[in-house]
């Protein structure tokens, strides 16, 4: 484990944070998961149970392994409670700048002065969260990728302030959770995969609202041609139709230009709360899955 890193504490229980976390207490870190909703922190350990209990019955993990992780993994919904000894605080909250600098203003009053604050942001880059805080040198991204139980990536992005040492611990925080890391010594919006998505979802979007192609054509021949495993829209789906909403949103107020405002039909989306597979209704449909006695 690295020597530096040894508490952690994960803000925000939603579908990345919870996931985040138990990636931690699986890599042997006393790890607290906080969110200020109740409900979100019971949802967040059904969840992680039944991810646990499968990886079990696959033989991915010891039943005795899983009880450890479990012991090591904490809930709260005080911040004060998660953050006050930690070495390593990683934010996982909705992909808004100012809800990210509130975030960040209280953790820097919080923890220690030796520890790390990392944004999971998917297109912020860190530095204009850093300057809220006293301590930009300890401040850098660490973007993982949907589920994080999963995807075996990361993309830990330095500013020009963050320190090297910063950046040691957390490329070996990373190794010990069994992530492959992917530094970035540059910040750049969106960073490389989501840089890469968002050039392939505005092509898409454009196809689509011309009425060059039905959205579903657009899957297919984006799998079946370029062998992709989901075409754009199902990717959307499944990373919350909102997530691409916000993050054209920061885009637009950073460049002004009209070309990155979201695309007309993922408002329309957003505004009628269909955000995918987590509300049940996006571009598809995912009818809810009947509980069997």
């Amino acid at each position: 484990m690295s020597s530096t890193i040894k508490k952690v504490a994960v803000i925000g229980a939603g579908s990345m944070g919870h996931q985040i976390a138990m990636l931690a207490a699986l890599g042997g870190y006393e790890t607290t998961l906080q969110d200020i909703s109740e409900q979100a922190l019971a949802k967040a350990r059904t969840q992680l149970e039944g991810h646990m209990d499968r990886w079990v019955q696959k033989g991915r993990l010891t039943d005795e392994q899983r009880k450890i992780a479990f012991t090591r993994l904490h809930m709260t919904t005080s911040i004060e409670e998660a953050a006050d000894q930690v070495d390593l605080v990683i934010e996982a909250v909705v992909e808004k700048l100012d809800v990210k600098q509130d975030v960040f203003r209280r953790l820097d009053n919080i923890v220690p002065s030796h520890a790390i604050l990392a944004t999971n942001s998917s297109t912020i880059v860190n530095s204009k969260i850093a300057e809220v805080t006293s301590r930009p040198d300890k401040i850098c991204n660490m973007h993982f990728f949907f589920p994080p139980l999963v995807m075996d990536c990361i993309e830990v992005v330095k500013s020009e302030k963050t320190s090297q040492d910063t950046t040691e611990s957390v490329l070996a925080f990373c190794e010990q959770i069994d992530r492959k890391a992917i530094l970035m010594e540059k910040e750049i919006y969106g960073f490389i995969a989501n840089r890469l998505l968002f050039a392939i979802a505005k092509e898409t979007l454009f196809l689509y609202e011309e009425g060059y192609a039905d959205y579903q054509d657009i899957d297919m021949i984006t799998k079946k041609a370029l062998g992709h495993p989901l075409g754009p829209f199902e990717l959307m789906d499944l990373s919350g139709i909102d997530v691409g909403y916000y993050a054209n949103l920061q885009l637009y107020a950073e460049t002004g230009d009209p070309k990155n405002k979201p695309a007309k039909s993922v408002v329309e989306k957003v505004k009628a709360g269909h955000l995918g597979r987590k509300t049940g209704k996006g571009w598809y449909e995912y009818p809810k899955k009947e509980k069997v006695n």
